[in-house]
């Protein structure tokens, strides 16, 4: 019976550009992706029957088919028969700390480890490129979640082009335990108010999209001065999730308005809002000001920090 132990970190956006509407009912998306130290563990291992088993230690995690990480075992089993046939069935362990329908890509990330998982134990020896792949059929962040670190990505967000990884900037994150935004919705929405401003030729969305490699913030990202990123921060979705949840909007001008944050924005759909600094210290107290600030113990709060790697092997048996 053999058996890994993988680290599956959470990501946040830098940067959210919506540039418009794709052939595949998607959105073309310029963004800026960045691994952070919050992770969950994902145990896979083999078993003896020919099923897919996933428990997990989150009540509001499913651990049916609607399950991403249980899709991901699906998928190398229908890619995979031989090996299926071979090694048997697998069993999938989620031990959650990342929070749940937060924007911090928390079910892309297991479905990636679950994908890096099942390649080590069923002996497949794909490459990182091939995993991305099979990671872009299940969902747009799973590709970025197998790579980690710093990354532009493009199209649906499945396209990727690394940048070299940021120093060690510290990041609290807050969000609310009951508070949810879906993410069609703020698209959708995004489209009805903003869907005037699209562009509709293909070459110039491919162009527009192209222009972050040559924007304000990856010039930051590559002189590594996480002042001028904090600054150059930018998330669209902002334009119609702040609106429309209250709370969010006031946890980020709470965090705007304490010393020592360098920038906050809110990640991908939120609802987390997330701020960065330049030492874990200021990092600390920024959290207990915000927590004296909003008397809500709905809200969490995490100090973090940014990472160089995507999924990695801590333990295999």
């Amino acid at each position: 019976m053999r058996s890994y132990s993988l680290i599956a970190p959470a990501k946040i956006n830098l940067y959210l550009e919506i540039i418009g509407d794709r052939p595949d009912g998607y959105h073309e998306l310029a963004m800026i992706l960045q691994s952070i130290g919050l992770a969950d563990q994902i145990d896979v291992r083999s078993i003896t029957t020919d099923s897919i088993r996933v428990h997990c230690n989150h009540p509001q995690v499913p651990t049916d088919k609607s399950n991403l990480a249980y899709r991901a075992a699906e998928l190398m089993v229908k890619q995979f028969p031989e090996a299926f046939a071979k090694y048997g069935g697998v069993e999938i362990n989620v031990n959650k700390q990342i929070p749940v329908a937060a924007g911090l890509a928390g079910g892309s990330t297991n479905a990636a480890a679950v994908l890096v998982g099942i390649d080590l134990l069923w002996k497949l020896g794909l490459t990182q490129s091939e995993l991305e792949e099979l990671g872009g059929t299940l969902g747009s962040d799973v590709p970025f979640c197998v790579a980690g670190g710093t990354a532009i990505a493009t199209g649906r967000g499945e396209q990727l082009s690394p940048l070299p990884s940021l120093d060690t900037t510290y990041v609290v994150l807050g969000k609310y335990r009951s508070l949810e935004v879906s993410t069609p919705w703020a698209y959708k929405t995004y489209r009805q108010q903003f869907g005037h401003s699209y562009i509709k030729d293909s070459d110039n969305l491919a162009a527009r999209a192209n222009a972050v490699h040559s924007g304000a913030i990856v010039k930051a990202i590559l002189d590594k001065d996480p002042r001028e990123i904090a600054q150059k921060l930018h998330n669209d979705l902002e334009r119609v999730v702040l609106p429309a949840y209250p709370q969010v909007l006031q946890l980020r001008e709470v965090f705007a308005n304490q010393e020592g944050v360098l920038g906050t924005m809110m990640s991908g759909s939120g609802p987390t809002v997330f701020a960065l600094f330049e030492s874990q210290q200021q990092a600390e107290l920024v959290l207990r000001q915000v927590r004296e600030a909003i008397l809500d113990e709905d809200l969490e709060l995490f100090v973090t920090r940014t990472i160089a790697h995507g999924i990695k092997v801590s333990l295999s048996i």
